[in-house]
């Protein structure tokens, strides 16, 4: 009997043991609230653009009317231009990250032609071939409307593509026809041709800071035609067949550009993530 007493109070001693180290302990935490990812900063509002480049220029060939009736006509070569700097800059707006438009004005530096041909002179002394050397400076006024939709940005850096529309004034200047066989030759005064522009842009942007992108890109642009002003023989007592100008046809260009955008206003900022509840003791 003594010894039930003495397992009953052993018992009940560790039941009051466990009790009190029970209520020693904090309350179980809950469990964690589920926090979504902070939506990113959206980047919408006006920009500036700036841009400078290069050109390497080609078209599709050159003519006259004078080409039809030449003995033998052909062309040695069907002409080209040199690569020439072109920069402009302009505004546009940017919409969620993605997509933006802006709207641009360049100039475009003058580039040398040469082309040269061949034909059949049977009123000369000796008759033989002859051939005509042509040399000319061509530049443009450009003006375009641009849409790009950025396809995403890792490690600050933005891979876009796009495509603009607008209008072109291409620039005739110092056309020369020089023929050395026979010491003739004939020239043109400058003349201007508005056209129907259009390009196909694709590059990629650095975010040097929130406000301030750098981008490298790729845009082919097509010009249209460009024309001379009427081709006259250098001797003014000879006139050629036909009065008219010398006609450049489907003036294209790959162009590789360095700009800038600087957005006008603040991004605006991710908003903060919601604080954990305050845990109290009742």
């Amino acid at each position: 009997m003594v010894r039930a007493n003495i397992f009953g109070l052993a018992g009940a001693a560790a039941l009051l043991s466990t009790a009190a180290l029970a209520a020693d302990l904090p309350p179980p935490l809950p469990p964690p609230m589920y926090q979504p990812p902070p939506p990113v900063a959206v980047e919408s509002g006006w920009y500036l653009r700036g841009f400078v480049g290069m050109s390497n220029q080609f078209l599709d060939r050159i003519s006259h009317p004078d080409f039809l009736t030449a003995p033998q006509f052909a062309f040695l070569d069907k002409g080209g231009f040199d690569s020439a700097p072109f920069g402009g800059g302009g505004i546009g707006f940017q919409w969620n990250n993605w997509f933006r438009v802006d709207a641009t004005v360049e100039f475009r530096g003058k580039a040398g032609f040469h082309a040269l041909d061949r034909f059949f002179n049977p009123f000369s002394f000796n008759p033989s071939f002859n051939t005509n050397q042509y040399t000319a400076s061509k530049s443009e006024l450009v003006g375009l409307v641009n849409a790009f939709i950025d396809l995403g940005t890792w490690w600050c850096v933005t891979p876009f593509v796009g495509a603009g529309v607008g209008v072109t004034q291409n620039r005739i200047d110092h056309f020369r026809d020089v023929n050395v066989i026979a010491a003739g030759g004939g020239w043109a005064d400058t003349a201007t041709k508005t056209n129907l522009a259009w390009a196909l842009h694709a590059g990629a942007s650095y975010k040097v800071s929130p406000n301030f992108v750098v981008e490298f890109s790729y845009r082919y642009l097509n010009l249209g035609d460009a024309q001379s002003g009427i081709l006259v023989n250098l001797d003014p007592t000879v006139l050629p067949p036909t009065l008219a100008p010398m006609r450049f046809h489907d003036i294209q260009s790959h162009d590789f550009m360095l700009g800038f955008r600087w957005l006008l206003q603040q991004p605006e900022p991710a908003p903060a993530p919601a604080p954990y509840p305050i845990m109290r003791k009742g």
